[in-house]
């Protein structure tokens, strides 16, 4: 009987020179199937496409300061450079009144507008979020995650590929998926985070004979 095994597949530290879908098939290439579902860290994702910034690089201002003091000291809005580079993408007024929509929302009950509003405030990785040399950088999002998840799995034959967001802290989500997949079931296979963003430099997980045990339940 098929069970899903999860591997691991190291690589050298990737950075915006590289093509993510290049990367995978000169380390992963030989290993994946038509069975298998290939899973990238969303991290690794967004460095090669050059989507990082260095804290200096930032010009804060008073927008992001200013909700930077009503959030809690945890998670990369804590920092006033996070909290910028969330507006960079979504825009310093629409990020204040996102902001306070949230909070009003919460009055009655209603969590999670904010971040519904503007997803790279929940996306961002603050600075020693990612691995070295990354670890001086904030992290973006990645973009474009459906094509190239697409494009994932077509290069490399296999069944299906996504980009992941998962942490230590048993969270996981799907942010990008193949035609197909369901991102609920898929995050919750890496729910135990298999990922090894930091000195593993395992940013690859092959989710062995997907297709095998689906047809076996």
């Amino acid at each position: 009987m098929a069970e899903l095994e999860l591997i691991p597949v190291h690589t050298r530290i990737l950075t915006h020179h590289d093509d993510i879908v290049d990367a995978i098939k000169e380390y992963a290439g030989a290993d994946i199937t038509d069975h298998d579902i290939v899973c990238t860290a969303e991290s690794v994702v967004a460095i090669t496409q050059n989507r990082y910034v260095r804290p200096e690089e930032l010009n804060v201002c008073w927008q992001a300061r200013l909700m930077n003091r009503f959030v809690p000291a945890a998670g990369s809005m804590a920092s006033i450079y996070g909290m910028q580079a969330a507006m960079d993408e979504e825009g310093k007024w629409n990020m204040l009144f996102s902001f306070i929509l949230g909070a009003v929302a919460k009055v009655f009950g209603k969590r999670g507008v904010f971040y519904a509003r503007c997803r790279q405030a929940s996306l961002i990785d603050d600075v020693t979020g990612t691995m070295p040399p990354f670890d001086k950088c904030l992290v973006y999002g990645p973009a474009d995650t459906d094509n190239v998840c697409e494009r994932i799995k077509q290069e490399t034959g296999a069944y299906g590929a996504v980009i992941a967001d998962v942490n230590d802290l048993k969270r996981a989500a799907v942010l990008g998926k193949s035609k197909g997949l369901d991102p609920n079931q898929i995050a919750q296979i890496l729910i135990d985070n298999p990922f090894g963003n930091d000195n593993q430099k395992t940013p690859i997980v092959i989710i062995k004979n997907f297709t095998d045990v689906m047809h076996q339940s």
